[in-house]
C-alpha cells in the first residue's frame, strides 16, 4: 500500500505514520492542502488519509479536487465530529470517515477493510452487463460505468455499492447489509452514512436523482435495484 497522509499536527502525523509503517505500508506526508493535491497528481497512491482542518487549502476542497482527478480511496480523519460533518465528508467523495480522538486499531481496521475492497476489484474479473435496454452499462473488469454511452466516474465505495445492489436485482437490502457488503463492517447508527453514499451514486447514474429509476428506496426496509439485467448481454 502506498499511502498519502495529510495531517498538519506533528504529533498526530508522527504517530499515524509510525503505525502505518509498522504495517509495511509506504507513507508520504503532506502538511497542507496545496501540497497534498500536487502529490496526488504526481504519484499513484492506494489510499489518502486526509485531515479536514489543514492550512492553505481546506480538506474539503482537497477531497473535491482529488475526486475530479482520481478514484483513489479517501479516508477522512477529522476533529469535526458532528454527524452533519461526516455526511458532508461522504457527500464530497470520501470513502470513510473517522473522528478524532481516534483509536489507532480502528484506523488500521478501516484501512484493511478498504484494502480488501481494492483487492476484490483487482481479483474479480466479470463480464460487462447492461440494464434498461443498455442505457446503463457496467464493466466489472475495468470498474467502469456508462450511462447512455457516457462514462461516469464512481469512487470505489460507489462502485462497490452499485455492485452489491445489482447483484441482487429486486431484493431489498438494508442499510446494515449494504454497509457490510461495501465497507466490510456493519454500521451501527441511523444509516445516514449509507444514505449519503446512495445519494452520491444516484447523482451520477439517475436522470432524476429525486425520482430514481434504478435505485429505489423501500421506506423502513432499505434500498432495491429496480432492473433485471438485459437478456441480450452479449459483450
Amino acid at each position: 500500500m502506498h499511502i498519502l497522509l495529510v495531517e498538519d499536527e506533528l504529533s498526530i502525523r508522527e504517530v499515524l505514520k509510525s503505525y502505518l509503517l509498522k504495517q509495511s505500508w509506504e507513507v508520504l506526508t503532506s502538511v497542507d492542502g496545496i501540497d497534498a493535491v500536487k502529490k496526488v497528481k504526481k504519484f499513484n497512491f492506494d489510499l489518502v488519509i486526509l485531515d479536514l482542518m489543514i492550512p492553505k487549502l481546506p480538506g474539503e476542497e482537497v477531497c473535491k479536487q482529488i475526486r475530479r482527478a482520481s478514484n483513489v480511496p479517501v479516508l477522512i480523519i477529522s476533529s469535526k465530529s458532528r454527524e452533519e460533518d461526516m455526511i458532508k465528508g461522504l457527500n464530497i467523495g470520501a470513502d470513510d470517515y473517522i473522528t478524532k480522538p481516534f483509536r489507532i486499531k480502528e484506523v488500521i481496521a478501516r484501512i484493511n477493510a478498504l484494502q480488501r475492497r481494492m483487492n476484490m476489484f483487482q481479483e474479480n474479473s466479470k463480464p460487462v452487463i447492461s440494464f434498461n435496454h443498455r442505457r446503463l452499462l457496467v464493466n466489472f473488469d475495468s470498474k467502469e460505468v456508462y450511462i447512455d454511452g457516457k462514462r461516469v466516474r464512481l469512487t470505489i465505495t460507489e462502485f462497490k455499492l452499485l455492485d452489491a445492489l445489482l447483484k441482487k436485482p429486486g431484493k431489498v437490502l438494508s442499510r446494515q447489509d449494504l454497509s457490510y457488503e461495501v465497507q466490510g463492517y456493519r454500521y451501527i447508527g441511523d444509516g445516514r452514512t449509507m444514505d449519503a453514499h446512495i445519494k452520491n451514486l444516484r447523482k451520477k447514474i439517475e436522470d432524476d436523482p429525486k425520482n430514481p429509476a434504478y435505485i429505489v428506496t423501500r421506506i423502513g426496509a432499505g434500498y432495491q435495484f429496480n432492473y433485471e439485467p438485459d437478456q441480450a448481454n452479449v459483450i
